[in-house]
């Protein structure tokens, strides 16, 4: 890699980055040039990035940008028709059947350009090198428990906003919770992963009653009545073809205590959606999706969960992806070899 174009981020509400001004001036010691765009909404400063030696340009400018420039950004790219020539690094969420990924291959067959995604940047053993796992456990299960609290309190649940940090969020919902003088009982579908382990550290900070399942429990394939005896169910659990479903439709009528579904995992539109009585994200203007009334059942599930504490995602991730931007076409080639042969299987089903 000779070029590598830090593209600001478009979608609502989304300020977490890639990569630190600290990774691009190691990147640029090594004789890579980093070209940052200006963000309004990025958390750290595009000033930093300019201290430390990059090329600032204009907001999605990427477009225009060199063809041996590889792109990276995290979420989704603009919602448009232009064909994709460069080679990316992102989220694709494309790969699993899902109607916006099926639209996003089609571009990058026009273009002639690269997918490749995160998600599937693994090691040998299958294991993902990069993930913002962590702060997606700890930070969806601070909105699950928050829409709890507004269930208890026959309330609609508020509109969310970034934190600067997570104690400012665990202070947040304390006071909500003293508020109402009660826990939750909770489970938590793959305990044992980066998201499992977010969720468990969040309910552990508050005191939480939470029985935690991983592969264990889970083996003999689902439905699971059991999550039913629960008031909060967290899924952290990423969809594959092997991923048993977890609430099946007619466990709504079901008697049961559970009350909220917070879906961390959050793949409505996947064709292996373990909980499939919802087809489309929620949001932080509306972060709950109502499925029944009485007893009630809502579903959290925000596909950006980490932007909540945009700072502690974006420097964790940064540290764990760095080295293999480092590595792009040396010491962590085979690493890239695997997602873009991924990307190379897709694309002939387009």
């Amino acid at each position: 890699m000779k070029h590598l174009w830090l593209r600001a981020e478009h979608r609502e509400n989304e300020k977490r980055v890639g990569l630190t001004p600290q990774g691009a001036t190691q990147l640029i010691e090594h004789g890579i040039k980093v070209s940052v765009e200006e963000s309004n909404t990025r958390i750290i400063s595009i000033k930093d990035y300019k201290d430390a030696g990059c090329e600032i340009v204009s907001a999605g400018s990427w477009e225009n940008a060199p063809e041996d420039a590889i792109i990276f950004g995290l979420k989704e790219l603009p919602n448009n028709e232009t064909p994709l020539k460069h080679s990316h690094i992102m989220f694709g969420h494309a790969f699993k059947g899902q109607v916006s990924g099926k639209k996003l291959l089609k571009k990058f067959k026009s273009g002639g350009g690269t997918l490749y995604d995160i998600e599937y940047l693994t090691q040998e053993t299958g294991k993902r090198v990069a993930a913002f796992g962590y702060w997606a456990g700890f930070a969806g299960a601070y909105v699950a428990l928050k829409v709890w609290i507004s269930q208890f309190k026959k309330e609609e649940c508020a509109p969310l906003s970034a934190f600067n940090d997570q104690k400012k969020l665990l202070d947040d919902v304390s006071n909500e919770i003293n508020s109402v003088k009660t826990l939750p009982s909770a489970i938590v579908i793959g305990s044992l992963g980066r998201v499992g382990t977010g969720v468990c550290d969040f309910c552990e900070n508050l005191s939480l009653i939470v029985k935690k399942w991983d592969l264990t429990e889970t083996v003999s394939g689902g439905p699971f009545h059991e999550i039913l005896n629960h008031e909060i169910l967290f899924n952290c659990v990423v969809a594959t073809p092997k991923t048993p479903v977890f609430f099946q439709p007619d466990y709504i009528a079901s008697k049961r205590k559970l009350s909220v579904i917070g879906d961390i995992a959050c793949d409505p539109d996947s064709d292996y959606n373990p909980i499939p009585i919802y087809s489309t994200p929620t949001t932080w203007a509306k972060p709950v999706l109502n499925i029944a009334s009485d007893p009630p059942l809502d579903v959290m599930a925000i596909d950006n969960l980490p932007s909540l504490l945009p700072k502690e995602s974006s420097i964790d991730f940064a540290e764990q992806l760095f080295p293999y931007l480092l590595g792009f076409d040396k010491k962590n080639k085979e690493v890239w070899e695997r997602s873009k042969q991924i990307f190379k299987s897709k694309m002939l089903e387009v």
